[in-house]
């Protein structure tokens, strides 16, 4: 999509409408706040995250949930510390959201430190394309975007409920991104990679059992697609492992891992346990940046929501 037909979807007569109008508020306090220096930016974002806690009534048990089942050897104090620290966490996507669509490359630049850039250009210099694969960090969109100031990417889109949000991510991703892999056309990252691109990827959500086999994920049965594996095996592209870190000072850390190895084994249950291994390492050095409010457990052999049942 053009960024001037992109431009088009955002100018339109429905978006008028006084039903959006609180979502123009919010998107001008959001571009507002990308001129904000990264301490203050830190301290509003934690801010929102303890003004958002009380109406998260229900993201807020889905956490609780997911956390309990992830850490048992917390104690239920511990639990609640970390489940109150990840929400306070979450106020700051909508800041990075902002960032990651309005701040200028200069800016960025001046905020962020690069681990493992070698890895990636190692595993282009191939030729077959690479999957750089990531999970869903509260930081996840500004990661995208910080990636992105030193290599051209594809990126994954999946369509939002607000309309008017839904075409200004669009046109952002669009306007900063090589190309949109949308998450519903498998095949159109399979022709990316066959391009040797490198496209931005995050298997780490429950889509069901169709597609999917039961690997642990903190000990716990996750239904994970076999989506990763088959690509790589149809493709040849390499997975490149990296992760964004929001530290305390505001500023942020690209680590990127080494092209892994003897993958895909041809064993979808061995090679889905190996990112799930992967993600949940990164996850437990920074837990309460990842985003816990899904429902990660959701589809278990047995059936759907068994875990989450006493929410």
């Amino acid at each position: 999509m053009s960024t001037e037909h992109a431009l088009m979807k955002i100018f339109q007569k429905q978006f008028l409408h006084p039903r959006y109008w609180s979502s123009w508020l919010g998107l001008t306090l959001m571009r507002l706040s990308v001129y904000l220096p990264g301490r203050l930016q830190v301290i509003i974002g934690q801010s929102l995250g303890l003004l958002m806690r009380p109406f998260m009534g229900a993201r807020a048990k889905i956490a609780r949930r997911n956390i309990e089942l992830s850490f048992p050897e917390l104690s239920p104090s511990e639990q609640e510390r970390l489940v109150k620290r990840s929400l306070t966490t979450m106020g700051m996507m909508m800041i990075e959201t902002a960032m990651s669509w309005w701040a200028s490359d200069k800016r960025l630049l001046k905020r962020v430190r690069y681990e493992g850039l070698e890895h990636l250009e190692q595993a282009k210099a191939e030729g077959k394309g690479v999957i750089l694969l990531t999970g869903h960090f509260t930081s996840m969109e500004l990661g995208g975007r910080l990636i992105m100031l030193k290599t051209p990417a594809y990126v994954m889109f999946r369509q939002l409920k607000n309309p008017l949000f839904n075409a200004v991510m669009m046109r952002s991703r669009t306007f900063h991104s090589e190309g949109i892999v949308l998450r519903d056309d498998p095949r159109s990252m399979l022709r990316a990679l066959k391009k040797n691109k490198v496209v931005w990827y995050a298997p780490d959500q429950d889509f069901g059992k169709r597609t999917a086999v039961f690997a642990k994920f903190f000990g716990v049965q996750a239904a994970t697609i076999v989506a990763t594996a088959r690509m790589v095996k149809m493709t040849g592209a390499r997975i490149v492992p990296f992760v964004p870190r929001r530290e305390k000072d505001g500023s942020y850390t690209i680590s990127i891992g080494k092209p892994w190895e003897d993958y895909p084994t041809g064993d979808d249950l061995l090679d889905a346990q190996r990112i799930n291994d992967w993600l949940e390492q990164e996850i437990r050095r920074s837990p309460e940046q990842y985003l816990w409010v899904h429902r990660r457990f959701k589809t278990q052999p047995e059936g759907k929501g068994l875990l989450y049942k006493k929410l």
